[in-house]
Parts: C-alpha cells; structure tokens; sequence
C-alpha cells in the first residue's frame, strides 16, 4: 500500500546550539553506513537539495514537516527510518526529527504527516515528533540534513528513544540511504 512521505523526514540530529534554549541530543555525528551501494533519492515539493527551507516548516511558522517523496527503496527493505538533524548546532549534533518502522512502500508524505504505524523518537527539544529548524538568531543559516534509510529490518525501538539509540539499531542494518538538506537561518 502507498502512502504519503513528509519532508520532514530529513531527521538526523540537530546540534545543541539550535533554538533558543534547544538541549543538546546525545545523537553521534556519524550515521550508519549502507551495507550495499543503493542509494535512496529523497526529495521535496517544499524545497530543492541545498535550498532554503521556507518558514512554514520552522519555529517562525507552523512548524509542520515539509512534504517528502522517495525513491529507489531496495526490494528487500523491511521498514525506512528517518533523521533530521542540524549540521551546524553550536554544541554537538542536535535532533530535529527521528522516526522509524514507516512502511517500506512509502513514496511521499504530506506536510505535517506522522507515517502510519510508524514509531517517533525524543528530539532536541525534549519532545517526540518533528520540531523544525529554529536556530539562534544572528547565527549563519544552519544546514539541516534529512537522512532516509532504508532498513532490512523493523527497527527494535519503543517510542521516544534517542537518536544515539536509533543509529545504534540502523547499524548493520541499513541497506541504502538519501540525503535533502535544507538551509535556514533567522537573521
């Protein structure tokens, strides 16, 4: 069955200098590897690769995941996960979005999405589900990196792990990636 993907699946981590107050996430810096070649092509209707994400999915707007789409998912992908995290965090690797065990059929998920049966980790900001790109003000626009995997496996996570969690589990066991980054600043 196929259902909606949501950009804001861009969810690594975000690093602790995001938002004003944002707590830093003790989400790693180094993602899991592929254990093949595919590469997974993860797009958004909202923004192109390297854009500037627009407002209405960061803390200045509503705050709702971007619209995401999917390709090239390996036929035996058992679940995708998905990280948004903030590249450029003053104090380590801050998350933004974390989520997993989204059927390995997803293509495309609207703006403000939560993928059915799908399972949300703790962000930076203490809370489970997305929260956008909110930097501190006078920074340089941050680079907010969303990560699909593809997995071969449903993920062994209950709701609200961390991030460090979530790649723990994603090692060994990812067999393709894709990258959207979006850029964001807020003057």
């Amino acid at each position: 069955m196929r259902r909606s993907w949501v950009t804001a699946v861009a969810a690594t981590a975000l690093v602790a200098g995001c938002g004003d107050g944002g707590a830093p996430s003790a989400t790693p810096s180094a993602a899991p590897s592929p254990t093949g070649t595919a590469r997974l092509t993860v797009t958004s209707t909202a923004y192109a690769d390297g854009a500037t994400v627009p407002r209405r999915y960061t803390c200045d707007g509503a705050d709702v995941s971007p619209p995401l789409a999917v390709t090239g998912v390996p036929a035996r992908t058992a679940s995708l996960a998905l990280v948004l995290r903030d590249a450029d965090a003053a104090h380590g690797t801050f998350a933004h979005w974390l989520v997993w065990n989204i059927g390995p059929h997803t293509t495309r998920l609207s703006a403000g999405e939560r993928p059915q049966g799908a399972a949300e980790g703790r962000n930076g900001f203490g809370k489970t589900g997305y929260g956008g790109p909110c930097p501190p003000r006078g920074d340089r626009p941050h680079h907010y990196v969303l990560t699909v995997y593809a997995v071969d496996r449903r993920v062994p996570l209950a709701a609200g792990a961390t991030g460090s969690d979530l790649l723990r589990a994603l090692s060994g066991h990812t067999l393709a990636m894709g990258v959207l980054t979006g850029r964001y600043g807020r003057g």
